[in-house]
């Protein structure tokens, strides 16, 4: 028997033949499809991924199945949280589809199939770090860590330990990851797999078009709606798209004036610390934004070090340049603090003004995803002024750079007027 029918046997028999595995990916001639090339790799070590769509989920859960009619085989899929793990086609709520009715039986308690071999395909979730220390005592053949890049690198390292067997157990060992670009994992995932990538640690890419059963016209256009770097990394696999890509210069247009029969907004993104010798802190910075037919005009961006006190009179004053028919929006802080800061702008600083304290969600990566998208189809304006050339480097390095306070305010600028409401009465454009 030649090595290729060797393993089209090994093939047959642990995949086509494997009753649980419900996806049978295709062997083609001349060439297999990497979800072939991912559950019949022989290396301890393997991660597939790399564009979305590209039918991760399924092959994780195809290849933790493929030895489970071996007595004593035991497997381990792992996501970040547990409700990552129930999620719609996520990796447990595929497995009952694949299983129930079948004769395999489920543990609700302890998340854990037992299959009539005496095999158990265990589900599990390492939220903290710390959490993976739940496994130091337990035994697998196969560890999957589905979105690895939610993780840190020791979580996933101390996973080997995990993974062993008896001598006479028939089955490999194999340890499996499945991803795509970005993450906090982002920069030691690359250097685990592409550049330190070695025999016995694979990486096996994956493409949109390597799912023929997704409507990929569809995603594509949802994929569009992302910012630049996210797109990439989703719609590509492109593991160069990372922090520090997010903007470019050459998206902003630089104008002469603004529409004046549009909503405007200051939003105020607020520090509180002076500078002293041998520090840098955060800058309090207030970005004035107008809309009109979907496109943005950055009219102004306010950056300052100081102390509370210099705050309020600063902000203050800007206000009353600003004219009343600005909206004022200012970052809430979390907790009763954050509070009490904006009862005291309402009540005693900003009087008489449009204005309210707005909570921020998400990361300030995310916060700035649409910004840069709509500055990527070149609907985001910069009206001339003095500001332009530290905003524009500012953009250039986030959120890489050391400060990143005028990308958070134009952000919570437009997200304010995203989602305005109607024009207030007694000429004031209000957007709340």
């Amino acid at each position: 028997m030649t090595d290729l029918e060797a393993e089209l046997d090994v093939y047959k028999k642990f995949v086509l033949d494997n009753n649980w595995v419900k996806w049978k990916p295709l062997w083609p001639s001349p060439d297999r499809s990497p979800q072939t090339d991912f559950l019949m790799c022989p290396a301890l070590e393997a991660m597939y991924g790399g564009a979305g769509g590209g039918g991760k989920t399924v092959a994780m859960l195809a290849a933790s199945l493929m030895f489970v009619d071996v007595p004593g085989y035991n497997a381990l899929l792992l996501r970040r949280t547990f409700p990552d793990l129930n999620l719609p086609k996520a990796l447990m709520d595929l497995s009952h589809k694949w299983l129930d009715g079948t004769d395999a039986r489920w543990d609700a308690v302890n998340h854990t199939w037992t299959f009539p071999s005496g095999a158990k395909l265990v589900f599990g979730y390492c939220e903290h770090e710390g959490d993976e220390q739940h496994f130091r005592s337990a035994e697998f053949q196969f560890i999957g860590v589905d979105e690895v890049t939610e993780w840190a690198e020791s979580q996933y390292t101390f996973l080997f330990s995990r993974l062993r067997k008896p001598k006479d157990l028939p089955v490999p060992l194999r340890m499996r990851c499945a991803t795509n670009p970005g993450g906090k994992g982002h920069k030691w995932v690359k250097q685990r797999f592409l550049v330190e990538g070695q025999k016995d640690r694979v990486f096996i890419p994956a493409y949109l078009s390597d799912n023929p059963e997704l409507d990929q016209e569809s995603y594509r256009l949802s994929l569009s709606q992302l910012d630049p770097t996210r797109r990439r990394q989703i719609l590509e696999g492109d593991w160069e798209a990372s922090a520090g890509t997010l903007f470019q210069r050459s998206w902003f247009s630089i104008v002469k004036d603004y529409p004046r029969d549009s909503p405007v907004v200051r939003f105020w993104d607020k520090a509180a610390s002076a500078p002293k010798p041998g520090r840098d802190p955060d800058w309090t910075a207030g970005a004035k934004v107008t809309v009109k037919n979907g496109q943005y005009y950055i009219i102004d961006i306010q950056r300052f070090q100081g102390s509370p006190k210099t705050n309020e009179d600063t902000i203050k004053q800007t206000a009353q340049l600003d004219g009343v028919s600005t909206a004022v929006v200012m970052e809430q802080e979390p907790g009763s603090s954050g509070v009490d800061t904006i009862d005291h702008y309402s009540r005693e600083v900003l009087v008489g003004y449009n204005f309210r304290g707005e909570r921020s969600t998400g990361s300030k990566e995310e916060r700035a995803g649409p910004v840069a998208s709509a500055a990527e189809a070149g609907n985001i304006y910069l009206v001339e002024g003095n500001w332009i050339s530290e905003f524009l480097d500012e953009l250039e390095v986030f959120p890489s750079g050391g400060h990143d306070d005028q990308v958070d305010a134009v952000s919570g600028a437009i997200h304010a007027l995203a989602f305005s409401g109607p024009l207030g009465g007694d000429s004031v454009e209000s957007i709340f």
